[in-house]
């Protein structure tokens, strides 16, 4: 109440995303600009260590936390187990690692319904940590803050590419994943925001609706020749999408997961599989 909010927008269009203060409380205004000013901000911080799991773990093992809802006719069944049914998934066939950098649980939902067995390692695990599990492939998820902070993320990733393992990485992952394909990332004047972001698929001409929400983005320029941009965002031409000429890695920057959000690159998960079972991996 008494914000002048046109106000507001357009000082934000001109100067770029903001440090801002909410409060509930009675505080002063003086006070409320001194803790936004106090605030480290993002970039060159790391706080994926702050949301990581400290330990390693198999996802779901009993298959009672990812199988989608599925509905069903009256007729077969009484209202609380209508309410409780799930659909039937397929086995999980191929083991994969996950790094969590800040994984989110739908993400974790999508590969074990397309065939996963997935286990969960810690955002620090070294590419010898992945490797003692045997996976066929490996994923890099999701997190918060400034992708350049991750040194040793970026380092493991740089590992695993030497082996030729199929690599898939989403949002975070797919930054670390950029950096550790000779790239450079870079803070975003405006962050992308929301469940209604267009993005280009470069080989098939199709656009999407995405899910996104972050405030980094890939560098095009500083990418080599063997690094192929196939994904890019209609509002302001950054980079959304990469793959490697000859190498099986891939991600997007945005969430083919999203729940809610548009389902329109959930065949992305069935992507990884496919490359995993084309070089024998399942």
């Amino acid at each position: 109440q008494g914000i002048d909010t046109r106000s507001l927008v357009k000082k934000l269009r001109v100067r770029g995303a903001m440090n801002g203060f909410i409060s509930t409380e009675g505080i002063s205004a003086e006070e409320a600009v001194h803790r936004a000013k106090s605030w480290p901000g993002l970039a060159g911080v790391d706080y994926v260590k702050q949301v990581t799991h400290a330990k390693p773990f198999p996802w779901d093992e009993k298959d009672k936390e990812s199988g989608a809802f599925k509905l069903v006719q009256s007729t077969q069944a009484t209202k609380e187990s209508a309410r409780n049914h799930r659909a039937t998934m397929m086995a999980a066939d191929i083991p994969i690692v996950a790094f969590d950098y800040g994984i989110k649980y739908n993400i974790l939902r999508r590969l074990r319904q397309h065939g996963f067995r997935v286990q969960v390692l810690p955002a620090t695990s070294t590419a010898a940590d992945a490797l003692k599990h045997k996976p066929a492939g490996v994923f890099l998820s999701n997190g918060p803050g400034d992708p350049s902070a991750l040194g040793y993320a970026v380092q493991a990733a740089k590992d695993l590419l030497q082996t030729g393992i199929p690599i898939f990485g989403i949002c975070l992952g797919h930054q670390i994943l950029g950096q550790a394909l000779g790239g450079k990332t870079f803070k975003l004047k405006f962050g992308h925001r929301g469940g209604n972001q267009p993005v280009k698929d470069l080989d098939s001409g199709k656009v999407e609706i995405t899910s996104q929400n972050h405030g980094f983005a890939v560098d095009e320029k500083t990418l080599g020749s063997e690094v192929v941009v196939n994904r890019i965002n209609l509002n302001d031409r950054t980079v959304e999408g990469l793959r490697h000429k000859t190498l099986p890695v891939f991600s997007v920057q945005y969430h083919p997961e999203a729940s809610p959000g548009p389902h329109d690159s959930t065949p992305l998960f069935a992507d990884f599989r496919n490359l995993i079972e084309k070089r024998g991996g399942a």
